[in-house]
């Protein structure tokens, strides 16, 4: 991809299976760097277009960062169809590599919620195992185990600066569950007092918590200032 020209609304980009839509919000002036979003899972309605995903990469575009949800398999004009996580980290990946590498600087957020929370931690494991610079994980609503009798997720341990957010009254994750997952890495687990788990009424929280930890995750170093 060519830096220099500017992203449109919706792009098709090349996958394993067939093309992947990407929905970019552009920020103002030279990007900081790369924002994906996921979003929930798409066999109970989750898109790129769902109101956490779209808020959060409102968000980080206007934190200077080029924000992307891509669709998931199956969803909008991407093709193929739901491979129970496996594929969607593919594609995720392959997003990752086809913007980081082409807009400087070269930082990298990765962003999930729910099912895309998921996926998201199975994309940094990878991408620590080849070394490929990650500056922030953001998990919202993760889920761990088995959900809704019928969903078992093997989410991954992950990086031990990963803002994990939670609602305090998620029906879907109960907050237990992730805490059962944190619990082991003595992961930090920020909770939102009455949130469940779309953060109905909450939004604004949501957003602000995400921003302020991003701030404090993001600053240099004192040495560096």
């Amino acid at each position: 991809m060519n830096s220099a020209s500017p992203l449109p609304d919706k792009v098709l980009l090349p996958g394993s299976t067939g093309l992947i839509e990407v929905l970019c919000d552009k920020p103002e002036g030279g990007p900081k760097g790369v924002a994906v979003i996921t979003h929930p899972h798409p066999l109970l309605g989750g898109t790129a277009q769902h109101k956490i995903p779209h808020q959060l990469a409102r968000l980080l575009q206007a934190m200077g960062y080029v924000a992307l949800r891509p669709n998931f398999r199956g969803v909008g004009k991407t093709a193929g169809t739901h491979d129970l996580g496996v594929g969607e980290v593919d594609d995720t990946l392959a997003v990752v590599h086809a913007f980081a590498e082409a807009i400087a600087p070269a930082r990298l957020i990765l962003v999930g919620f729910s099912f895309g929370a998921y996926v998201q931690a199975k994309v940094a494991e990878k991408l620590d195992k080849t070394k490929h610079p990650l500056s922030a994980l953001v998990l919202i609503g993760t889920p761990f185990g088995v959900i809704g009798g019928e969903r078992a997720y093997d989410t991954p341990a992950v990086p031990r600066d990963t803002i994990v957010i939670h609602g305090e009254k998620d029906e879907v994750v109960p907050l237990a569950r992730v805490m059962d997952w944190a619990r082991p890495q003595a992961l930090p687990v920020v909770v939102i007092p009455g949130a469940n788990h779309f953060f109905s009424g909450k939004l604004i929280e949501l957003q602000a918590t995400v921003k302020s930890h991003l701030e404090a995750a993001l600053m240099p170093p004192v040495s560096a200032r």
